[in-house]
């Protein structure tokens, strides 16, 4: 197998699945591409793994642990296994030597994977915040390695906005999780607002679940608001690709809130339409933008 060959298998897996925010990685500098396929496509298959409810739980746990095993083992120098999809581990292994990739990252998304196979309820926003720090923030991170930066201040406000991202995707897809047996909005927030799962289960969108993703929303904004700095603070097309992604964030709030929060009727998600507004704002960044 070529290493060519090893990172086109990466960028057609990449291809293959639906993003939330298509429009952004369409700006992504070409140098980057070969190297976040493989860190996507190291992710995805994970997350695969995680997500077949078919599959019991002790054999989706049993995967995870050879998929990390894979990864310690290319990490120590070994040569990339002939097992299941070695072509990721084959781009990836030249991925983490050429952007000097912190393993850490890529351990911490698995191990945020494994506990999305025995954790379906959050009981604090500590709690789901420590989950959002593994499975969100380490792509972030990895990005901005992969661009060349390693800066505390930019690592900090990426982080604040793939948590605003992964929470965004949480309150969006509020009734397919809920099928899935998930719900991640903390249950603090939904016992304060008084949000029965009941409810969910009858597809009611009722005052109190209103209420609750109200302030899940307001918490959400915060994180964006608060994650501004690394749009502005990278160079290049890889500040069109941060900016847009942060406006295809934020533009999907603006929809679950214009819904009055009814994820039952519509998904709250970007459309083509919303396309040409998002590139419009990418080139023309303001301060009303910042403000969410």
């Amino acid at each position: 197998m070529t290493l060519e060959a090893a990172y086109a298998y990466c960028e057609r897996l990449a291809q293959s699945h639906y993003e939330n925010f298509p429009v952004a990685s369409r700006l992504l500098p070409a140098r980057m591409r070969p190297h976040i396929a493989a860190v996507y496509a190291f992710a995805r298959l994970a997350d695969d793994m995680a997500d077949e409810g078919h599959r019991p739980a002790a054999d989706r746990l049993a995967d995870l642990e050879a998929w990390d095993a894979r990864l310690s083992s290319i990490v120590a120098g070994a040569a990339p296994s002939a097992g299941p999809h070695a072509e990721v581990f084959v781009a990836l292994r030249a991925t983490i030597d050429a952007c000097r990739l912190p393993p850490s990252l890529l351990h911490d998304l698995v191990s945020a994977f494994r506990q999305d196979v025995t954790v379906t309820r959050y009981a604090t926003w500590d709690d789901l915040l420590d989950y959002c720090r593994r499975s969100a923030n380490p792509v972030g991170r990895l990005v901005l390695r992969v661009a060349g930066y390693d800066r505390a201040d930019l690592d900090a406000a990426s982080d604040a906005v793939c948590t605003a991202l992964q929470l965004t995707n949480f309150w969006q897809d509020l009734e397919i999780d809920w099928k899935k047996g998930r719900i991640y909005l903390p249950a603090a927030t939904r016992d304060d607002a008084r949000a029965r799962e009941e409810d969910l289960a009858a597809r009611r969108m009722t005052a109190e679940w209103r209420r609750a993703l109200g302030e899940a929303v307001a918490r959400t904004r915060r994180l964006f608001r608060a994650g501004v700095p690394v749009a502005d603070g990278v160079r290049g097309r890889l500040r069109w690709e941060l900016r847009a992604t942060w406006l295809g964030g934020t533009r999907i709030l603006d929809k679950l809130e214009a819904a009055d929060y009814d994820v039952f009727t519509r998904r709250p998600a970007l459309t083509r339409a919303d396309v040409p507004p998002i590139l419009w704002h990418t080139l023309f960044w303001t301060a009303t933008d910042k403000h969410g």
